[in-house]
């Protein structure tokens, strides 16, 4: 992939990760387990689950964006560095917020033929938490799609290197 390709999708990243730190940021900065509770205890550790997630994505997000700037700011450009960024990217915070590895929600993948969101609570979640995620899902789909070149390219770089 030539430098002008990997360099617009680093910026596409950078601008991605941008808008979804702030909105986690918003989100995180305003709401307290206590909001959120349902009355349950066992509703309460789903919480306390949930929102731990949401606050590894948001570091996972935090670092990453770190990462591209410095790339994007670097002379010359990065190539290499900036494949291997975006694949960290890929799997730190495409994958992760998929497929949480705490099992805070998960992916629903036949809800994508039918048009509707494929992140799935195993839990009842309040609608502003449920309103949180479907508005950051759209995004996170589309860079998935772009991303996902950099998981088979760069696996093949690293066994081909071996």
């Amino acid at each position: 992939m030539g430098n002008t390709l990997v360099k617009t999708q680093l910026n596409e990243v950078d601008s991605f990760l941008t808008n979804t730190i702030k909105t986690l940021e918003d989100f995180l900065n305003e709401t307290t387990l206590s909001k959120l509770h349902n009355e349950e205890a066992e509703d309460r550790n789903y919480l306390k689950v949930v929102l731990s997630n949401l606050r590894k994505l948001l570091v996972y997000s935090e670092e990453s964006l770190d990462a591209c700037k410095v790339i994007l700011q670097s002379e010359p450009f990065q190539k290499a560095a900036a494949e291997k960024t975006l694949y960290r990217i890929y799997h730190q915070c495409i994958v992760e917020f998929f497929s949480p590895k705490n099992d805070a929600w998960y992916e629903d993948s036949r809800s994508a033929y039918t048009g509707r969101n494929s992140i799935k609570f195993y839990k009842g979640v309040p609608e502003d938490l449920r309103q949180l995620v479907k508005g950051l899902e759209g995004e996170f789909q589309r860079i998935r799609e772009d991303l996902e070149f950099y998981e088979t390219d760069y696996r093949t770089k690293i066994i081909q290197s071996k």
